[in-house]
């Protein structure tokens, strides 16, 4: 069976990059009729968050993409968080201690800083590793009395220069890296007994029965490290298969998508919203933002993966479905935001008025406005072809819910008559007659009064307008009227008499 995993740390909220790996290995996954592992990958004591492992679970939760087993979930591979899992990995670390294909490094920082300092660019590995204090270069009975006196060390895999290392990308096709090239990454750290990034999901993949590794551009150059573990460790013949994802990268281009460049052009780029719990900073999220999870999800998947058709607008088994790694770009996607809006607007119209109206709601309670959802509801019904964004519905909208305090003077300058006080003061007579007051019929009935009357009907209905709204925006005049219903429609255009003159 196909199994994939999706393995973030928690150090802070989750990047929209790592909402589309996921996405990814879930499509992965459910077309080949396989499983999602949700794993926390949290052996970075140092830079653990509160609050992470929660907001990437609830993030989740929104998008609709389900894991299969994992934190939270259970599974027969618990515990899926790698600080739970300390026992399990140091047996791997004595394996490879024990066959000589690792070490152990007993270096202060200090040391190594300094080393730094003489040698340009150094490297620990096969070349400087005798000049360093470590397990080859010491005798054995040092080594053991420096750890036995409570000495810190780290543990490194000896890696042997000078072989070429074949990574078979589904994507990027055969990657061959040498050796040389690599240090001798440290595995396991005696501070905090805790493995490093490297050893833990190599260990993790082979004993969870990972078939696939899709993850993101960034780690290929640790694929031949973790291609070297799998040898080491007499795993190879079980080793997954690679599949490296291009990265999202700026709008304009030039370099991979940061916090950042949405400060900067007004996007987000986490999906929730995200209170720094040491400073208190607060980032904006996607569904904050009045983004529909559907949406998100179709845009991402387009960004970096097409289906090999113009198709755009495609639901989550549509995607599933056509989902293929074959058909993913090796370069980089440009985060189009100004696209991500396009396929809010689409959804939006999609959606169930209902639904848009609840996600509506607290706006305008936000705005002082305590109204039923059946009038919210009709009101959306109306009003959202004009937007892309749930929150961008109050300023299209707020006159239904607030009667005009003031009148746009510009507004006023160009559509407010001498005679339209006289006129509408008229029209407030023959709307008192009006029954009932929907909008076809009440719209037949003014405009023959007006016709009777002789009145210019672009003045009366830019009036009426202003008087409703407060400036020249705004629906069919009628639709405003059947919406806020008779006794406001008057009131608003006596008001406006009142004040206007």
């Amino acid at each position: 069976m196909v199994r994939v995993r999706f393995a973030p740390s928690p150090t802070g909220p989750l990047h929209i990059g790592g909402v589309r790996t996921a996405l990814y290995n879930y499509l992965f996954a459910k077309q080949q009729g396989g499983q999602l592992i949700l794993r926390i990958e949290d052996t970075d004591s140092q830079r653990f968050v509160p609050g992470s492992e929660a907001y990437i679970i609830e993030s989740f939760r929104w998008l609709g993409i389900p894991f299969d087993e994992g934190v939270g979930l259970g599974g027969e591979h618990v515990p899926y968080r790698q600080s739970e899992r300390k026992e399990i990995y140091k047996i791997h670390v004595d394996r490879l201690l024990d066959s000589g294909l690792a070490y152990i490094a007993l270096d202060t920082p200090e040391e190594l800083e300094a080393k730094r300092n003489v040698i340009p660019n150094f490297q620990y590995d096969a070349s400087t590793r005798m000049q360093m204090r470590n397990s080859l270069s010491l005798p054995a009975h040092e080594v053991r009395s420096l750890i036995d006196d409570g000495h810190r060390y780290v543990v490194r895999l000896k890696i042997e220069p000078h072989e070429d290392i074949v990574v078979h990308d589904l994507i990027r096709g055969e990657v061959v890296i040498n050796s040389s090239i690599l240090d001798d990454k440290v595995l396991y750290k005696s501070a905090d007994q805790l493995p490093t990034y490297h050893l833990a999901n190599v260990v993790d993949d082979h004993l969870m029965k990972v078939t696939h590794v899709i993850r993101g551009e960034e780690w290929l150059p640790s694929a031949p490290l973790h291609v070297l573990l799998y040898r080491s460790l007499g795993w190879i013949d079980s080793m997954p298969a690679f599949a490296h994802l291009p990265l999202l990268l700026k709008p304009e281009g030039g370099g991979k998508l940061s916090k950042r460049d949405g400060d900067r052009l007004g996007f987000p780029v986490f999906p929730l919203e995200w209170r720094d719990p040491k400073s208190g900073d607060i980032s904006t999220g996607y569904r904050e933002s009045g983004y529909l999870p559907e949406a998100v999800v179709n845009f991402l998947a387009l960004l970096g993966w097409n289906p090999g058709d113009n198709r755009e607008l495609m639901s989550m088994q549509e995607l599933i479905d056509g989902f293929d790694l074959n058909h993913c770009s090796k370069s980089g996607a440009k985060f189009d935001f100004e696209k991500g809006k396009w396929f809010n607007h689409q959804y939006i119209q999609k959606c169930d008025n209902r639904d848009i109206a609840s996600q509506f709601m607290p706006v305008l309670e936000s705005h002082g406005v305590n109204v039923d959802l059946e009038f919210v509801e009709k009101i959306v019904g109306m009003m959202k072809e004009r937007v892309n964004l749930i929150p961008d519905l109050w300023g299209q909208t707020y006159y239904f819910f607030v009667a005009p305090a003031e009148y746009d003077e510009k507004t006023r300058a160009k559509r407010w008559k001498e005679d339209s006080a006289l006129h509408l003061s008229g029209l407030i007579e023959i709307l008192r007659e009006r029954e009932p007051f929907d909008v076809e019929g009440t719209e037949e009935y003014v405009k023959a009064w007006i016709s009777q009357k002789g009145y210019h009907l672009g003045h009366i209905m830019n009036a009426v307008r202003l008087a409703l709204v407060g400036e020249g925006i705004g629906p069919q005049i009628f639709q405003i009227t059947e919406a806020i219903g008779k006794e406001e429609t008057i009131r608003r255009i006596r008001r406006a008499i009142d004040v206007l003159g």
